[in-house]
């Protein structure tokens, strides 16, 4: 299993693409825009799911925590199956959010992979995106660095999603 942490535009869904192209062996994708994708509209207009505030501040209550345990469970419980897996996440939490990973996937063999990019950076790809809230890139460039453990760090500030992924995969075992 591969764990990719990162602020939103950071570069991982890239990555995680370019991952699946270059490891001899099949992989499968998982993100938390899947997750978040996957919930029902009312989760993102309620104060127990997840909110994107104006500033680009993510919220998120009870409800949207107990869905993301068992998606957690679900995506570990397919890496014990014997599939391979990448994860495409951002630790709002910092640690207790690795934490929680951490938990279900005792037994895994996991790579813990930091996608660093400048914040200046991230804020410009999330502009041109143009499916995000502004401020988002910048609020979490740092964030969800703080305290999380990486087995290896990447960069994409100057970096392409490519030459990461090859630097990744030269890390898996």
């Amino acid at each position: 299993m591969i764990v990719l942490n990162g602020g939103s535009s950071s570069g991982k869904s890239g990555i995680a693409r370019c991952l699946q192209a270059v490891l001899p062996d099949p992989w499968l994708t998982f993100g938390t825009d899947t997750l978040v994708d996957a919930m029902p509209a009312a989760m993102r207009a309620s104060d127990a799911g997840i909110e994107f505030a104006p500033d680009g501040e993510v919220v998120v209550g009870p409800e949207f925590r107990t869905l993301e345990a068992a998606w957690i469970e679900g995506v570990a419980a397919m890496a014990r199956a014997g599939a391979r897996v990448i994860v495409d996440e951002v630790f709002l939490g910092g640690p207790a959010s690795q934490q929680r990973w951490q938990k279900a996937l005792d037994g895994v063999r996991v790579l813990w992979v930091g996608v660093r990019c400048e914040s200046a950076a991230a804020a410009a790809r999330e502009v041109a995106r143009g499916d995000r809230v502004v401020g988002m890139a910048a609020s979490q460039a740092d964030l969800v660095h703080r305290g999380v453990f990486y087995d290896l760090e990447v960069d994409t500030t100057r970096s392409e999603s490519m030459e990461c992924a090859r630097t990744i995969a030269a890390h898996v075992e």
